[in-house]
């Protein structure tokens, strides 16, 4: 299994889509289960080994940055990314952190996904089936029958082994995007300056068919909306998670 020491958090958005409870307070540290979701994901990467997180913050930055100071003495070390000055979205925001995460491999983690663990932990499944001869990015895709709060098509089909192509205009396909992927800095080859998103070295990289996915064996939940905060603690009680 391939170890991996580094991960990007991605905290800086607004939340939009979370308010009120994000009229005051940023979408990061919205309680869930007793736990805030930025707890959940720096928790999740603690056990897989994880040694040093890069949290990028522009959104009452503030309040994410007492609250990393406050939990100094418990899991992998936390850097502040500093976006104040300009929100540079998913892919300019790990460009920007690349120095701090090194060559990779890194996860990046979106602040909001959790998930309650099947047979297998996600990331540790990651780790085993990251293969940098094939691979400059792996996604890890739920499965839209299990998943809790998206209302999508699907992002991405997968074949058998692993490769993935995106869903057509019309199409209905059987997976989302989780919210984590695993990369290495070969993924930001020729990156553009300035605000960007993942999508668009992920579309490079389907070019030139070095994207891979790895099947989520839990149960998703996508916590977009106060709503769907309800929803996923009451099938974190039921799971027992």
């Amino acid at each position: 299994m391939t170890p991996v020491r580094s991960a990007m958090v991605l905290a800086a958005g607004f939340g939009e889509r979370m308010r009120p409870l994000t009229d005051k307070m940023p979408k990061p540290l919205v309680p869930l289960m007793g736990r805030s979701l930025i707890d959940h994901v720096l928790d999740r990467l603690d056990a897989a080994g994880v040694e040093t997180a890069v949290v990028n913050v522009h959104y009452l930055p503030d309040q994410i940055e007492a609250h990393m100071a406050a939990r100094a003495d418990r899991g992998p070390k936390t850097i502040i990314s500093d976006e104040r000055e300009q929100l540079l979205d998913t892919g300019g925001g790990a460009t920007k952190a690349l120095p701090l995460l090194g060559e990779g491999p890194f996860f990046i983690h979106n602040s909001d996904s959790v998930w309650s663990e099947g047979v297998t932990p996600a990331l540790s499944h990651m780790q085993r089936h990251w293969n940098p001869a094939l691979m400059d990015c792996l996604l890890l895709l739920a499965p839209l029958s299990t998943s809790i709060g998206y209302g999508g098509r699907g992002d991405f089909d997968m074949e058998p082994d692993g490769r993935i192509s995106r869903r057509g205009e019309r199409q209905v396909v059987p997976f989302a995007f989780a919210g984590v992927s695993l990369c290495t800095a070969a993924l930001f080859e020729d990156a553009p300056e300035g605000p960007f998103s993942l999508n668009l070295l992920w579309d490079r990289a389907l070019e030139r068919e070095r994207v891979y996915g790895v099947r989520l064996d839990g149960r998703w939940m996508h916590v977009g909306t106060p709503e769907a905060i309800t929803e996923a603690e009451a099938s974190f009680e039921h799971e027992g998670a």
